[in-house]
Parts: structure tokens; C-alpha cells; sequence
């Protein structure tokens, strides 16, 4: 129980940061991915500060090491595991988020209420990314492949999702800040 209360002050702390702070709406549309709730958030944008410096998408999984390793000579290429090259905490969370991803798309009320602060382009990107990721998920499974494994690459396609609204959160606050200015 004590652990339990500490760790709704320290949420209730986390949140209230955050309302005072310029990134708030990149939290919020963060937030609208199923399996990213405030933590996590707020974990990626502590962790990673602005994810404009990363060209694409692809460059955002690599700096995560969720990328696969890849073996090759002459003309033969194969590819490996995940690297594992990069920030080992955001993959932490980012895999554990994939796991939600096993189950059937759906606007659950919970989603919904998280989604009420995102944008319209957020809302749309984590519901096509909800509707991707779970098909994904389930044509692997069907396929055979390892659970865990299929949860990984359910992570680094997630990545990509998140690259993409933090993307395009980041360049609206800046068009923002730019108008007040």
C-alpha cells in the first residue's frame, strides 16, 4: 500500500511538471498511442529532447537499438537480433508498450480519455497505428514466430509512430512560438 501511494505522488508530482511545461502538447499527443501513458511521455521527451535532430524514422529506431543486426559476406545477407546499440531505457519502454498491441483494435473509454488533450493529427496517426501494429502483431503470431520477438518488432514500428507525431508536434510549437514572436 505504501509502495502504491508513493508511486501516485510521484505520477501526481510527474503531472504536475508537465502542465507547466512549453512540451506539454508533445506529451499529449504522445499520449494518445496505445500503451504510452504519461511516464512513458514523458520518459521520451526527457530522454530524447527533440526528435527532429533524427533525419527519419529509421535513424529514431537505430538510436533505440531496436534495428536488426545484419551479417553479411559477398552476396549472401542475413539479419540478426536487435542491436541493442542505443538507449536501453526508452527500448525498455517502448517494448513494454508494444505488448498492448496483442490485442484487437479498439477505442476503448480509457484511450478516448487520453486522447481528449492530443491533436487531430495524433489522434489519427495512434489510431492507424493501433489498427497496424495489432494486425502486425497477429500476422506474425499466426506466422509462428516467437511472441517476444513479434513484440520487439511491434516496438520498432511503434518507434516509428512515435517519431512521426513528436515530429510533427515539435514543428508546431514551433510554428507557434514563431507567430507569438
Amino acid at each position: 500500500e505504501d509502495l502504491e501511494r508513493r508511486l501516485g505522488d510521484a505520477e501526481r508530482d510527474l503531472g504536475c511538471e508537465v502542465d507547466d511545461s512549453a512540451l506539454k502538447p508533445l506529451v499529449d499527443d504522445l499520449r494518445a498511442l496505445r500503451g504510452v501513458d504519461r511516464v512513458t511521455a514523458v520518459s521520451l521527451v526527457a530522454e530524447v529532447g527533440d526528435l527532429r535532430r533524427f533525419p527519419t524514422a529509421g535513424a529514431f529506431m537505430s538510436y533505440l537499438g531496436l534495428t536488426p543486426s545484419e551479417h553479411s559476406s559477398g552476396g549472401r545477407r542475413r539479419t540478426g537480433s536487435i542491436t541493442k546499440t542505443g538507449n536501453s531505457t526508452l527500448r525498455r519502454l517502448l517494448v513494454e508498450s508494444a505488448w498492448t498491441y496483442r490485442f484487437s483494435p479498439r477505442e476503448t473509454k480509457h484511450l478516448q480519455r487520453k486522447a481528449t488533450l492530443a491533436s487531430p493529427y495524433a489522434r489519427e496517426r495512434a489510431w492507424a497505428a493501433q489498427k497496424d501494429l495489432c494486425r502486425r502483431y497477429k500476422k506474425m503470431v499466426d506466422r509462428g514466430k516467437n511472441t517476444k520477438t513479434v513484440t520487439v518488432a511491434v516496438a520498432r514500428a511503434l518507434a516509428g509512430y512515435v517519431w512521426d507525431i513528436a515530429n510533427n508536434a515539435m514543428n508546431e510549437l514551433q510554428a507557434a512560438s514563431e507567430s507569438i514572436a
